[in-house]
């Protein structure tokens, strides 16, 4: 993948990888990263991709460069993926080509099955049924409301567990969850729907003061098995992390919402050095319609999901 026909043509084969990997080099915690890096692209992309431009690469290419690898080596093929987005995303930031090949590629590969198996993630088909499951469950209000707040957010469970009345802010729509409980360790908005604030409207009732928006009987954090043994109870093959999951796939096969978009949604932002330097906001405009999009497709409602 060279650097583009717009300011060096084809002559500029490899500086694309090259400047790269410059970039990304010292956030690179231990120098085997490179090297892993560099070994992946050399051995999956570059025999399709190495000698076309980056302004030349179609989305055809890409799946031909991972249809090899896609079901066979799931975890490999998505790295590959990650990392040919990221030069394609550099040749974006540099004006190079105008969009990037990988955003769209998801529902010609298709899912994933090792995603339900080791995640063990719903199907997302399944997902509104599950929402009526445990509206009508035996576990406890705040329970089934902090269960359905996890699907309608695509959040962590600790994220939602740990959630505190102070990062919702009714006014703008908005959960802002505090660096200290995202796994990336940064600050992350999280658009409310409709749906997303009716649950926090039953929950307010229950709270009794209680600065946790969803606190356990004894006003303290409720533990993470709470959620596991929900989805149990109504034997949902399923575990609460596993939603971010059901989400991504939803997203990849069901809609036409950008990858970095839904990246983005579930706090996969500004992963290395080269996505800081295009990555100028967190897209949230843009992942309000997907959540608003999700939510419709959580509830089976898709008239009541926006404002």
């Amino acid at each position: 993948m060279g650097g583009g026909q717009r300011p060096a043509g084809r002559a500029q084969a490899g500086r694309g990888r090259r400047a790269v990997l410059a970039q990304m080099r010292p956030g690179w915690r231990n120098p085997k990263d490179g090297k892993d890096w560099l070994s992946s692209m050399e051995r999956f992309a570059f025999p399709r991709l190495g000698k076309l431009p980056v302004s030349e690469v179609t989305s055809a290419d890409v799946v031909d460069a991972l249809r090899a690898v896609w079901h066979e080596r799931p975890a490999t093929a998505r790295r590959v993926r990650q990392r040919i987005s990221t030069v394609m995303e550099w040749a974006v930031a540099l004006n190079y080509r105008d969009d990037n090949p990988c955003s769209r590629i998801g529902p010609v590969l298709g899912p994933q099955q090792d995603l339900v198996l080791h995640m063990r993630a719903l199907p997302h088909r399944d997902v509104a049924a599950l929402v009526e499951q445990v509206r009508t469950s035996k576990a406890t209000a705040t329970v089934r409301l902090a269960c359905e707040f996890l699907v309608l957010t695509a959040a962590r469970s600790g994220e939602v567990r740990g959630a505190e009345w102070t990062e919702i802010d009714t006014e703008e729509h908005v959960w802002t969850v505090p660096a200290s409980r995202t796994k990336a360790k940064r600050e992350h908005r999280v658009p409310l729907t409709r749906h997303a604030e009716a649950v926090l409207d039953a929950a307010r009732k229950l709270s009794n003061g209680n600065a946790l928006v969803f606190p356990s009987p004894r006003g303290k954090r409720f533990n993470d098995m709470a959620l596991s043994a929900l989805l149990r109870t109504l034997e949902v093959p399923a575990v609460p992390h596993g939603f971010g999951s059901t989400f991504r796939d939803w997203a990849a096969e069901e809609t036409n919402h950008p990858r970095e978009v839904v990246e983005a949604a579930l706090a996969h932002v500004v992963q290395n050095k080269v996505e800081a330097a295009y990555a100028r906001s967190d897209l949230f405009e843009r992942r309000r319609q997907l959540m608003d999009d999700w939510s419709a497709h959580v509830v089976g409602d898709t008239r009541s999901a926006g404002r």
